[in-house]
């Protein structure tokens, strides 16, 4: 990482610590009955792409893209149907995943930021307006 940048991935202890947060972050989604039916029956292709992705995102190493290609987080997740609650349940498991690992400052705020915004960036499923307040 350039300019003064702290390397997450190496910083928060590669990948074993990113293995379990991977995997306290499914456990949680298992037992979620909101989330459970967004994911697939067999959750090990999924938990190894995220795994994959969040090394290489975070300052790991680049096989997400060899395996993967781009990214594309919000064109691969729109089949879902994410809106507010979908997207506060994801971050609320992810963050305990975060807590629960023990992934230390600074990387537990860098990561914490990023999921924040990352899965807001997801929602694609709006409630309609309550009130129609064009015509007001």
């Amino acid at each position: 990482m350039e300019n003064g940048e702290i390397n997450v991935f190496e910083q928060a202890g590669g990948e074993p610590v990113f293995r379990a947060l991977v995997d306290a972050f499914y456990a949680k989604v298992e037992a979620d009955p909101l989330l459970r039916p967004m994911f697939p029956d067999d959750l090990t292709p999924g938990k190894q792409y995220q795994l994959l992705f969040l090394m290489q995102y975070f300052g790991g190493p680049e096989t997400y893209s060899a395996v993967r290609g781009h990214p594309r987080l919000r064109m691969r997740h729109m089949p879902f149907p994410i809106d507010e609650n979908a997207q506060r349940a994801w971050l609320k498991h992810m963050l305990a995943a975060i807590d629960d690992v023990g992934i230390a400052e600074p990387s537990r705020s860098i990561m914490r930021t990023y999921f924040e915004r990352g899965s807001a960036f997801m929602i694609n499923q709006f409630a309609p307006p309550t009130e129609n307040f064009l015509t007001r």
